[in-house]
């Protein structure tokens, strides 16, 4: 995350203006970033069970969903600009960094949150038996995980997969949600108008699992 953030900042502020890939090239890191913080153990099985254990844990999830509200929103703003079609420049490529900024510290600051805070709270309010469910969910959702990274799946997109197949009725697999769409903000561009440009890639590319999957 952070040595997209970087790369990203570095580069476009070199520039007074940003291509239509660099901008799709933006959207689609965050949004894989973004997925792969939603869709990991903690967030689907942890969180939950801190829910209906304490309300004690309000305030504290509440501020956790604003940070990924926050961090939402910098996705759907970037979406805006992309849905427009023009050439970012000058003035709007420091929004785009911006925007990038608030991304990444939104997600940091709850991934943050939840080692200091969220972890702590959950050991003194879950009941030792509820303890014994989640972690019978984890091995689960370790097991179906280990079969669709066998079946070629990126590691982001099996978890998705995974957490699908343990919500439905004795985990069966819903062929039709197999392939899983990106989020549903992304407005539908059309290239026609402008050549293709090549797209900017990182010395490493950020991987799907950049985020840890807890």
């Amino acid at each position: 995350m952070l040595s997209f953030q970087k790369y990203m900042r570095s580069t476009l502020m070199q520039q007074n203006r940003m291509t239509l890939s660099q901008l799709e090239y933006a959207c689609e890191n965050l949004n894989t970033l973004y997925q792969a913080c939603h869709w990991r153990k903690t967030e689907m099985y942890l969180i939950p069970a801190l829910r209906d254990a304490t309300a004690r844990a309000d305030q504290l999830l509440d501020e956790l969903n604003r940070l990924n509200q926050a961090a939402l929103m910098s996705i759907r703003l970037l979406q805006d600009k992309l849905g427009a079609l023009a050439d970012v420049r000058d003035e709007q490529v420091s929004e785009v960094c911006d925007s990038i900024d608030t991304f990444c510290a939104s997600l940091l600051k709850r991934l943050e949150k939840e080692e200091q805070e969220l972890f702590a709270l959950a050991r003194n309010a879950i009941a030792g038996e509820t303890w014994f469910s989640i972690a019978n969910q984890l091995m689960m959702h370790d097991k179906h995980l280990d079969e669709m990274k066998r079946s070629g799946l990126p590691p982001a997109e099996a978890a998705q997969v995974t957490a699908r197949r343990r919500a439905l009725p004795g985990g069966e697999v819903d062929d039709g949600q197999i392939s899983i769409p990106g989020l549903q903000v992304l407005p539908i561009v059309g290239l026609d108008d402008e050549p293709a440009r090549p797209v900017p890639r990182v010395a490493r590319q950020v991987p799907r699992d950049d985020v840890i999957m807890k």
